[in-house]
């Protein structure tokens, strides 16, 4: 095995306050946690937890209020404007409940969209694009509008699109949140088999059976975390993953 890998998000005493009329609620208390690089992370927790302010800023969506947080060994807590949009672009891969694609535009077009803002020219966007589809099983399908695909064909685009610009990270909320449980757990296989060629995956989930699919679980409630659950080390997740097959199978 190759050595241990780094930590990639590292956030220390995240604080998160926001200021409604003359209510002020504290949305995240003191959160400190490391991930490492191609670790696999379930996020829980109920509304109002804190989970989705936490993923907002380890997405460089928003800033904490107070403390620190690293991407990468970079200092994002003091980012603003262009630096944050760039480093959003070069390490991270977002994945939506909702999936999130322009309707009148085919996959090929929406798994593009990252490398426009980008500045990626005509022709390398189509090739990297079309390698992207063709990782997630739907590079027959590049001319389909979304309408034309199932939901979670829909997914799988929005998957290629998250993974088009090479990111070390891929951040998913709820992703299964609209799809069947057939469908989910094509889904969650294909995040797995992601992870097994070294993505770090973040995922915000409600279902036990989805949180199930990661190596570690992490629980939220009142802007705290409760619980940080690991079924196996992180060096023992890695040689697991190495000596199963990639999953195989006509994506749904």
């Amino acid at each position: 095995m190759a050595n241990a890998p780094g930590v990639l998000i590292h956030a220390k005493d995240l604080t998160k306050t926001y200021v409604m009329g003359d209510q002020t609620v504290h949305a995240l208390r003191g959160v400190s946690l490391d991930i490492h690089e191609a670790d696999f992370v379930a996020i829980m927790g109920s509304s109002g937890s804190g989970k989705s302010t936490l993923m907002n800023i380890l997405g460089c969506l928003d800033h904490p209020s107070a403390g620190q947080y690293e991407l990468a060994g970079e200092a994002v807590q003091d980012m603003h404007g262009d630096q944050l949009a760039s480093i959003r672009n070069r390490r991270i891969g977002f994945v939506f409940q909702q999936f999130n694609l322009l309707p009148r535009t085919s996959a090929l077009e929406n798994v593009e969209l990252p490398m426009v803002y980008a500045g990626v020219n005509g022709p390398g966007r189509r090739e990297r694009a079309m390698a992207a589809l063709n990782q997630v099983g739907l590079g027959e399908r590049f001319a389909h509008t979304p309408s034309e695909l199932s939901g979670g064909q829909q997914q799988r685009v929005a998957i290629a699109r998250a993974l088009v610009n090479k990111p070390q990270l891929i951040l998913a909320d709820e992703p299964t949140g609209a799809l069947d449980s057939q469908t989910s757990e094509d889904i969650m296989r294909l995040l797995t088999d992601l992870n097994r060629q070294g993505l770090t995956v973040v995922y915000v989930t409600h279902e036990s059976d989805i949180a199930a699919w990661a190596r570690r679980r992490i629980v939220f409630r009142d802007g705290l975390v409760v619980q940080d659950v690991e079924r196996m080390t992180l060096q023992q997740w890695r040689e697991q993953q190495a000596e199963q097959p990639l999953a195989q199978g006509e994506p749904r």
